[in-house]
């Protein structure tokens, strides 16, 4: 009798809320977990990367001292976690939160799970999506090209949010993306203009050479130097062989699955680190659960987001909202 597939990613080891607690049950245990996190083969400085690194206990939040530049430091310097005064264990449960929920995570949710205000698990959501923000890969192919508009529609806004300038697209964010076919993985970003030279462009920067590149019929990917072959939607057609866009799709039906039952509306100014929360969330979706946080806290280091960056200058705290 054939064996049936479990469902999903079932080969993927979970962890169950009780499990959470059980491996973070204070703050000295999810520091522990963070310090072997960052650095898995003893601690370095975190100013100048030196190994000549003593334990401090008498310090209350800076626990080791640096011999060769002679400061203190802590697992959460020059992290996203930087200057935090937020636990170690809410960090923690922050990102299984997060990582976790694939269709994403509203502040006024992670607030009540963790224990912050909503400011605070606002600040703390966005340093966690930096975390995930790394440099664009370069995949050797076959890949999926495509791109897709992120926001609401004109008709259902106040007549004050309405740019009055069509249909379509008018008023959304433009976001382009490529699908590898061999690892499954996701580059996207959001970008200023879907013409031939910016699609073009991101596709060349995350290619390599001699990468086959699917796309749909439009004319901005025409003249891509890469092997190209393309679906032509506008005629009903959407799968010619091995050409096919399915993969990147499938991938935008997510996100926007996030942004309408999750987030409801985005802001165009932060909306680089939603995509990169669904871009990371989803090329770590092969680990097991502890892995994808690790990989997280790995990624924190060398980032900041301070609140005073992450709002801008008075004139831009009311972003347009998508």
């Amino acid at each position: 009798m054939a064996r049936r597939k479990g469902p999903g990613k079932h080969y993927r080891k979970g962890m169950s809320i009780i499990d959470l607690t059980d491996r973070f049950p204070n703050d000295e245990t999810a520091e522990a977990w963070f310090v072997e996190s960052r650095w898995p083969n003893g601690i370095r400085c975190a100013h100048c990367e030196s190994e000549n690194v003593a334990e401090n206990g008498n310090h209350p939040t800076m626990p080791y001292h640096c011999r060769a530049c002679r400061k203190f430091f802590s697992v959460k310097t020059n992290t996203v976690m930087h200057s935090s005064k937020v636990g170690y264990r809410k960090w923690a449960l922050a990102i299984y939160i997060l990582t976790t929920n694939i269709k994403g995570t509203s502040s006024m949710k992670l607030h009540r799970d963790v224990g912050v205000s909503q400011k605070t698990a606002w600040h703390m959501a966005h340093r966690i999506r930096k975390a995930w923000q790394t440099d664009a890969p370069v995949f050797a192919g076959p890949v999926e090209s495509d791109e897709t508009f992120v926001g609401g529609l004109e008709s259902n806004k106040h007549a004050d949010k309405k740019l009055n300038a069509g249909r379509g697209p008018v008023g959304k964010a433009a976001v382009v993306g490529v699908k590898d076919r061999a690892t499954n993985k996701v580059s996207a970003a959001p970008v200023e203009a879907t013409d031939a030279r910016t699609l073009q462009g991101f596709v060349l920067d995350r290619t390599e050479a001699a990468a086959t590149v699917y796309t749909d019929e439009a004319r901005a990917y025409d003249g891509l130097p890469r092997l190209r072959q393309a679906v032509k939607h506008s005629i009903g057609e959407y799968v010619d062989g091995q050409a096919h866009t399915q993969g990147i799709e499938s991938f935008w039906a997510m996100l926007k699955r996030g942004y309408q039952g999750t987030y409801h509306k985005l802001s165009e100014k932060h909306l680089a680190r939603y995509i990169a929360e669904f871009e990371g969330r989803h090329n770590q979706r092969p680990l097991d659960t502890i892995e994808q946080m690790s990989a997280i806290a790995r990624g924190m280091d060398g980032k900041r987001l301070r609140y005073e960056d992450l709002i801008g200058p008075a004139e831009t705290r009311q972003p347009r909202m998508i």
